[in-house]
């Protein structure tokens, strides 16, 4: 191995960057031999079971186990009385671990049963005789947060709030609640030529994942609590469960195992602290395996939202002011948001220079199934509202809708309603790219038109570390903490090691750990995971490279140079890396523009997706496998939220949790898409890394929602458009506007 320095390892790293990749866990996955919760058993496992409740809100009068308990096999009847009123979550502490008092949401834990076998327990909770006192709920978030509103929790003065200080709540029913302003929002308003006004909504989504939940738990003979669990944060499921059970951190173990996807939903393990009170009252291994019923109804949604714009623009289509409220039904429980202010997300980026701005975002506390974070938490909601009023305003003044965002573009330095500054903007870069991919400029035929969607994202930072073992074979074995669920988390480790030491990457192993034997990480979640991995991958190589210089080695090809460090055995190192945006300081975006080609059929309504183009800047790839995945289905997950997915809910109950009810997309569905990359220029990640997880979501839907007005004349303000929907409208415009 020749010496190198810093740079021309870079080179060369970028030269390996752009040839062919193999996921590292594409083999066991393929082979079936992956491990998944579900596939783990222990010795003496019982199987778990819970009653739900059958209203959103009602008090329980009494539990009689005494039916459920004489089922054979049950072990053990669990209810809120025998646990007390113990309440988790990752900043508020609000959900319990069973419903104490009363239940406030339909599918709410009610009791948990331990039996030997999975149909025992589920018999028993068939036995259980729970008696009800249905109250009045709270099933609408605008009227949640009226004056004199009834508070959907009496005790919430209660829950314990573990995040950065924040404001006291407007409202009672608020779970978290922001107010942000950049320049005089007021002012603006009054001096302008023209202001625009609209309010969109938008429904519940569910997460759509492979896997359902699945939990294991069980106590060592020390006193240790051991969970396996497809959460995406095992050392934050650890510490909730240690605060839950009084025990120290070191008295929680999360064992690895892969995860079937979660796409942001599992973020809070619910299962998880009922189960691990009924192994603890009957000392063995408990297991739970959620159906895919069962998940849908009852677990974590996206959040339902009523957002209203107000925009204030000249007449030569310069905007002078932008104002919006959003309005999120954050559900029963708010305890999954791990969010500063307990909002589903952080404020949006947004792709347009505004001196003037006010947004306010607020979550509210309802009866109903409680939401959570989704890819790009927040932004879906946000962006559906902010770019379908955007081309409002500019049909309203007659100026294109792409020229109209071209004026109004963000440029390097302009600063985000956050005090942040742009250290590069590519909003022009990606509409000019869509310009000349779409033929923007050339007409239509009746009853077709194009529309358009921009969009920024932030690249969220953290940090990280691992332990690396340099093996005498040659070989480099990493352990981690960080969790694999599809997205190539531990491909991004391997190849940037590969790439920066000049080696073959099947030298390198990566195996996720316990929360015991190996270093903190903190999960995934804002798409931070390439950022923050691959900078603690360079620095992996770094340290290896200066074991060698220090050796005197590092002249020495690779095997002689790893014989000769570790002549006395294996060489372990502690690799960090850490990338945190300091507030105030310039900041990298991702930017993105969706065109959407769409054709109506006057009178039925039905809507033909023609093309959808899609320009990307997403930095330099690092595994170009996944950065296809994530491109692609971050399309589709938009797609579905536009077109075919929306949770019904009648009377707080989900009626629509079956996936012959709920339209998820399919490949069947996926219209001609095209993709445009930007060349890399730079980004937060090493080598000019960015992100491609979530970016990619939020401009599907007002891309086609404006190219349906385009096409028909028809503004709908209103997710998921329909052929229903549209039709509806059509029959509401004059005759002559139809034909």
């Amino acid at each position: 191995m020749s010496t190198t320095t810093i740079t021309d390892a870079s080179r060369a790293a970028r030269t390996f960057l752009a040839g062919e990749e193999a996921r590292i866990d594409g083999d066991i996955k393929v082979r079936g031999e992956a491990i998944y919760t579900a596939d783990c058993s222990r010795e003496g496992m019982l199987w778990g079971a819970f009653a739900e409740s059958p209203y959103p809100r009602a008090k329980i009068v009494s539990i009689d186990a005494t039916a459920a308990l004489a089922v054979p096999g049950v072990v053990a009847v669990l209810t809120g009385q025998d646990v007390g009123e113990r309440r988790f979550g990752n900043l508020i502490s609000d959900w319990p671990v069973l419903a104490y008092g009363e239940v406030t949401f339909v599918g709410e834990f009610v009791a948990a049963v331990a039996a030997e076998t999975r149909e025992a327990a589920a018999e028993a909770v068939a036995q259980l005789d729970i008696t009800y006192e249905e109250l009045p709920a709270q099933l609408d978030a605008l009227a949640a947060i009226k004056p004199d509103a009834p508070l959907t929790h009496p005790n919430v003065a209660s829950f314990k709030y573990a995040g950065p200080p924040r404001s006291p709540m407007p409202h009672p029913n608020m779970q978290g609640h922001e107010i942000h302003v950049k320049g005089d929002p007021d002012a603006a308003f009054a001096k302008a030529d023209r202001v625009f006004e609209r309010t969109f909504t938008t429904p519940r989504y569910h997460a759509g994942y492979l896997e359902p939940r699945a939990t294991l738990v069980w106590f060592d003979g020390g006193g240790v609590l051991h969970v396996v669990s497809s959460h995406k944060g095992p050392f934050k499921l650890r510490d909730i469960m240690a605060q839950l059970l009084e025990v120290d951190k070191d008295h929680v173990i999360v064992e690895p195992s892969y995860i079937g996807g979660e796409f942001g939903a599992k973020g809070l393990a619910i299962e998880v602290p009922p189960l691990a009170f009924l192994a603890r009252a009957t000392g063995r291994p408990i297991k739970h395996v959620r159906t895919y019923l069962e998940d849908v109804r009852s677990s974590h949604v996206r959040h339902a939202s009523t957002t209203r714009v107000r925009i204030a623009a000249s007449n030569d289509g310069t905007m002078q002011a932008l104002d919006f409220t959003t309005i999120f039904d954050g559900g029963a429980y708010g305890a999954q948001k791990p969010a500063p202010g307990v909002l589903p997300g952080r404020p949006p980026k947004l792709p347009y220079q505004l001196a003037n701005m006010r947004m306010e975002r607020a979550a509210v506390y309802t009866n109903t199934v409680p939401a959570a974070f989704l890819r790009a938490p927040g932004d879906l909601q946000i962006i559906f509202a902010l770019e379908s009023m955007i081309d409002i305003v500019a049909h309203e003044l007659r100026i294109d809708p792409l020229e109209f965002r071209l004026k109004n573009a963000i440029a390097d330095g302009d600063t985000d309603i956050e005090g942040n500054p742009l250290t590069e903007s590519r909003s022009r870069e990606v509409l000019g790219a869509l310009r000349e991919a779409m033929h923007w400029d050339e007409p239509l035929p009746a009853g077709r038109g194009r529309g358009l969607a921009l969009s920024a994202r932030h690249i969220a930072g953290g940090a990280t570390s691992f332990l690396v073992t340099v093996q005498p074979d040659g070989g480099l074995a990493v352990h981690t903490g960080a969790v694999e669920p599809g997205v190539g988390q531990h491909t991004v480790i391997q190849r940037v090691l590969a790439a920066e030491l000049g080696i073959d990457p099947e030298r390198i192993t990566v195996t996720r750990g316990n929360t015991r034997d190996v270093p903190l990480d903190p999960g995934i979640g804002g798409s931070k995971g390439t950022n923050i991995l691959s900078h603690t991958a360079v620095d992996a190589a770094q340290k290896i490279r200066a074991l060698f210089t220090e050796a005197g080695v590092d002249h020495l090809a690779w095997n002689d140079a790893v014989r000769a460090v570790t002549k006395d055995g294996p060489v372990v190192l502690t690799a960090a890396g850490s990338q945190v945006h300091a507030p105030g300081h310039a900041m990298h975006l991702n930017f993105g523009a969706y065109g959407a080609d769409v054709s109506i059929d006057a009178e039925t309504g039905t809507i033909k997706v023609n093309e959808i183009v899609f320009v990307a800047d997403v930095g330099q790839i690092i595994n170009p496998i996944a950065h296809k995945g994530q491109i692609d289905g971050g399309f589709l997950m938009g797609l579905g939220s536009a077109l075919t997915e929306e949770i019904v809910l009648e009377d707080g109950r989900i009626v629509n949790a079956a996936l012959s009810d709920y339209k998820l997309p399919t490949q069947r569905d996926m219209p001609p898409f095209r993709v445009i990359q930007l060349p890399p220029t730079g980004g937060p990640g090493a080598y000019g890394a960015k992100a491609a997880g979530e970016f990619n979501t939020s401009g599907v839907a007002p891309a086609i929602a404006n190219a349906i007005e385009a096409a028909c004349g028809v503004r709908l303000t209103a997710l998921g458009i329909t052929s229903e929907r549209i039709y509806d409208a059509l029959h509401q415009l004059p005759q002559t506007a139809r034909s």
